[in-house]
């Protein structure tokens, strides 16, 4: 179960005890929205931030690794080795069918690749309807990406912390960022799912959702995935 602070905080601004919390995240990356819709947004991150360690690493690898492996690369070259001939290379250097094939993108039986999803499924696709405005504004909320849903009787909560950095089980600074009537959003998810891999939809009355995963505290996940099931609430 979540920590009492966690709980204490929970309560404070809800002003009740919920029925189910759980934290989450939009567990795939933003899609790219169209250029007119995301200037009308006030073209807010669609990122979530990183702390600086991550900032501090990426400049040790770009200055001591990167130069490690190029001087190691140039040391090879220096000593003479050569890398062996591809395979698939036919007299003379030219690639032969099989290598054609691998190149295009083709299978044995000459199928192309399947199309990308323009959503990355995270939700149905329609920019202009809750769940799009909802992810225009989620980095701008926070630019942490974890998220506590809480559900309570009448409301479906979001709230956030404003930092960029949070542990899910210590976290007592967290705000609701948004709220929805039940009237208006439907929570919906199966209880059972594999650890690490659960997800749940926030459908919304206009016929949007919204999916997220990365569900954290095990406790925490497994009642909330019973508690929005339909098939456990039937």
């Amino acid at each position: 179960m979540a920590k009492r602070k966690v709980q204490r905080r929970v309560r404070a601004i809800l002003g009740e005890d919920p029925t189910a919390v759980v934290w989450c995240e939009i567990h795939k990356g933003i899609p790219k929205p169209p250029a007119d819709v995301h200037r009308a947004a006030g073209k807010g991150r669609l990122k979530p931030g990183h702390h600086w360690l991550l900032y501090v690493g990426a400049v040790a690898f770009f200055f001591v690794v990167v130069p490690m492996m190029l001087i190691d690369r140039l040391g090879d070259r220096l000593g003479g080795t050569r890398s062996e001939p591809r395979s698939g290379r036919g007299p003379g250097g030219r690639s032969t069918g099989r290598d054609r094939r691998v190149v295009d993108g083709q299978g044995s039986a000459g199928g192309t690749g399947c199309a990308e999803d323009p959503t990355n499924g995270v939700f149905d696709g329609d920019w202009n309807l809750t769940a799009g405005r909802l992810l225009l504004g989620w980095y701008s909320q926070s630019p942490n990406p974890k998220r506590l849903v809480m559900l309570t009787r009448d409301r479906v909560c979001v709230a956030a912390s404003p930092r960029r950095r949070l542990s899910p089980t210590k976290a007592d600074d967290f705000r609701i960022v948004t709220e929805y009537p039940v009237s208006e959003v439907r929570v919906v998810g199966e209880a059972g799912q594999p650890r690490g891999f659960a997800t749940f939809r926030l459908h919304f009355s206009d016929g949007s959702w919204l999916e997220l995963g990365r569900l954290a505290q095990p406790d925490d996940a497994d009642r909330f995935l019973r508690v929005v099931d339909p098939t456990v609430n039937q």
